[in-house]
């Protein structure tokens, strides 16, 4: 290399000579933009849930019209000797466990079924998926006037054709009729993600267990379902969340009927269903809210490994 070859102090090495210099970026310029949602979110979040938190710790009727007293955590710990709160804490952990289990069970048998080549899979993929489209108030009309009514219902029709008495299902079971309508209108969203999985199993090795005689139960069994693992515990996270805050279901379905009041919809009764009691009502809807909180953090570390897992493969 000559002298003349060298970088003089003002050009930089891998840029031509009389270019421009870059500007180094500042990072609030990409942020900034972003900064009215993120005032926009803190104050539609955050500041009910730091007044709720306020009035969790105060004791504030509204009929009779009370003024608001501070109590601390008397409210919380009224929740751990009161036997309605703890039976509606036993329903919606019922009510939860069912869904999410049954909703992955179906939803898994149907994208092996879906995994499959034949005519149509498209509109049958997307006939499948309707149930989680519908809003939730529409599928307990639908299910309570046209599936569990004991004279126009349609399973009761079923049985009484093959000679059986008619059942009323949502009187004799509410809250396994709950379950029911949750688990199909859950099973497409856990189909979707179990299906993503299948569709991402490595087909050589699949191959090569076909080539050694392996049956299909065995392949599904050693192979596929230890690659789900991820995608599964993914859909049981994701649905635990939706799911433990189920209210429209119960509204619509029972009414909070005996035997079908979850967390959710006993805190609805204490405040604006008739009970008036917003600072207990708060506190227990505080304790939903944290649930909530540790089961989204462990879907959040499931997700941001199955996210690095994907990109390392």
């Amino acid at each position: 290399m000559t002298i003349a070859d060298r970088p003089t102090a003002t050009q930089v090495p891998g840029r031509a000579p009389g270019a421009p210099r870059r500007r180094r970026e500042n990072p609030w310029s990409r942020r900034l933009p972003l900064l009215p949602a993120l005032v926009f979110t803190v104050v539609v979040t955050q500041v009910p849930f730091l007044f709720s938190l306020y009035y969790s710790l105060t004791d504030w009727k509204v009929v009779p019209p009370t003024p608001q007293t501070f109590v601390g955590i008397a409210n919380y710990l009224e929740g751990y000797t009161n036997g309605f709160f703890l039976e509606a804490v036993g329903t919606s952990v019922v009510m939860t466990v069912s869904a999410v289990l049954g909703s992955l069970v179906v939803g898994t048998a149907l994208a092996l079924l879906l995994d499959r080549s034949f005519p149509g899979r498209g509109i049958v993929r997307t006939l499948l998926i309707t149930p989680f489209l519908v809003m939730p108030v529409v599928a307990g009309l639908v299910w309570t006037n046209q599936m569990f009514s004991t004279q126009f219902g349609v399973l009761n029709w079923i049985l009484t054709g093959v000679g059986l008495d008619a059942v009323s299902f949502v009187q004799q079971a509410p809250t396994w009729s709950i379950v029911t309508v949750l688990v199909w209108q859950w099973a497409p969203f856990m189909m979707l993600i179990v299906l993503a999985g299948l569709q991402g199993q490595p087909t050589d090795v699949l191959e090569a267990a076909r080539v050694d005689g392996a049956g299909g139960f065995g392949i599904f069994r050693w192979i596929t379902l230890p690659l789900l693992r991820p995608y599964l515990e993914l859909g049981i996270l994701l649905g635990s969340i939706y799911l433990i805050q189920v209210f429209d279901h119960v509204e619509v379905i029972t009414g909070g009927g005996p035997g079908s009041t979850n967390v959710p919809f006993f805190v609805y009764q204490r405040s604006i269903g008739g009970g008036w009691e917003f600072g207990l009502a708060s506190a227990y809807a505080i304790i939903v809210v944290l649930a909530s909180i540790v089961i989204a953090n462990f879907a959040l570390r499931l997700l941001s490994g199955l996210i690095s897992k994907e990109a390392s493969a």
